[in-house]
């Protein structure tokens, strides 16, 4: 079976920080590309960030300076550090995986997602 397990949302003030962990499982990680995106109602998704096998990340210009993406290949899990959140931030954040770049962007394999919340 193949498994995407995110954790760590939760409700913050804004200015806190947040680090959402995402467990992987059933596929072979160190052949994947791994990433990070957020979704609110009625509106497109963003890819937030992503990590390649090797450490190469790149990040969403709305997030950059505050979020960091890293992944632990021996555990198989990937982390996403959001720091000095604000309320557009606001969003259900899943972790996703994909075998490129491309198909991480346009087909990639979805977590169930958890729920970040930035009050003001």
């Amino acid at each position: 079976q193949v498994q995407l397990v995110e954790s760590g949302g939760g409700l913050v003030q804004a200015g806190e920080s947040l680090r959402l962990s995402c467990a992987a499982s059933g596929f072979i990680f160190t052949a994947n590309v791994m990433g990070w995106y957020r979704q609110t109602p009625g509106k497109q998704r963003e890819l937030v960030a992503t990590i390649t096998s090797a450490g190469s990340t790149n990040y969403a210009d709305s997030v950059k300076g505050r979020f960091a993406i890293s992944r632990d290949n021996p555990k198989k899990a990937v982390y996403l550090q959001m720091n000095s959140l604000k309320p557009e931030d606001t969003a259900v954040y899943y972790c996703a995986a994909g075998r490129t770049r491309s198909l991480l962007s346009d087909h990639p394999l979805w977590g169930q997602g958890t729920q970040v919340t930035v009050s003001s």
